[in-house]
């Protein structure tokens, strides 16, 4: 049975005018040309240093009358996505507004809508004023962390260098569309032989309560960034992952659930 369910965490923004599509290529992560109807964009806004400040998914809204985007974005930050949308503006012809449009997932199922960018076993994804709905919010989390694919309530902020929240993997960098805003760090952590650290998901073994360090021995393998009852997400350093070693939170076992889509974890 096809599960349906209205992110309630997520917001949607409006964007238009003439230099809409130029604005967004010269500050995101990924290659705005390539929006289309049937294609939405995952994409990252950086610092000028690579780290995470935004994510979002861009879907093509130019059905409704000259050149729009509409930005599904996280709730909680939507306002200050707003704030930095409008510095970076200055004189372009763009307008950045809310709406009241809402964000709505399909899985387990068939639907119309375009799969999410990410990763076609999210389900498809799509932004309407209303939608029938038979899950909430919590179902759809379940499935997302059963696939072990992050969120925008995963990524520590001006913490995260982007290619570590396995943007590469999951189509949200383009690595030929030249120059955005935190692109020579992200090009040249492209070029390593590979990543130090990854978010990845990961089931507990008991609660942690505040504790947050995830421990290879005595060693610090890596840390907690979000969690839902017994499954979380954790930005770890990698070697331990590969290596096998015991991990341990607040002294209860950890284990590390590493996503298929990911490759081979050795």
């Amino acid at each position: 049975m096809t599960q349906i369910a209205e992110l309630t965490d997520r917001a949607v923004l409006r964007l238009a005018g003439d230099d809409v599509r130029p604005f967004l290529q010269g500050m995101l992560t990924n290659d705005v040309d390539a929006l289309a109807p049937d294609r939405p964009l995952w994409a990252g806004l950086l610092s000028p240093q690579g780290k995470y400040l935004f994510d979002m998914i861009l879907v093509d809204a130019g059905a409704e009358g000259g050149d729009a985007i509409l930005a599904d974005v996280w709730a909680p930050r939507r306002d200050e996505l707003l704030k930095r949308l409008a510095m970076y503006r200055l004189r372009k012809a763009v307008t950045v507004e809310a709406t009241d449009l809402k964000v709505f997932a399909a899985w387990d199922g068939a639907s119309a809508a375009p799969y999410d960018p990410r990763l076609p076993g999210l389900g498809r994804r799509w932004i309407a004023a209303a939608a029938d709905t038979n899950a909430d919010l919590d179902a759809y989390v379940a499935h997302r962390l059963a696939l072990g694919v992050p969120d925008s309530e995963d990524y520590p902020v001006d913490r995260l260098m982007w290619l570590e929240s396995n943007a590469a993997e999951l189509g949200g960098v383009s690595f030929t569309k030249g120059c955005y805003v935190g692109q020579e760090n992200t090009a040249r952590m492209h070029h390593r032989d590979k990543l130090r650290k990854r978010l990845l998901p990961v089931r507990l073994g008991a609660d942690p309560g505040d504790e947050r360090s995830l421990r290879a021995g005595d060693r610090e393998a890596g840390e907690l960034v979000s969690r839902h009852g017994d499954r979380g997400m954790a930005l770890m350093r990698v070697e331990h992952v590969e290596g096998g070693a015991a991990l341990t939170l607040g002294g209860a076992p950890v284990a590390v659930d590493w996503p298929s889509w990911l490759g081979s974890a050795a």
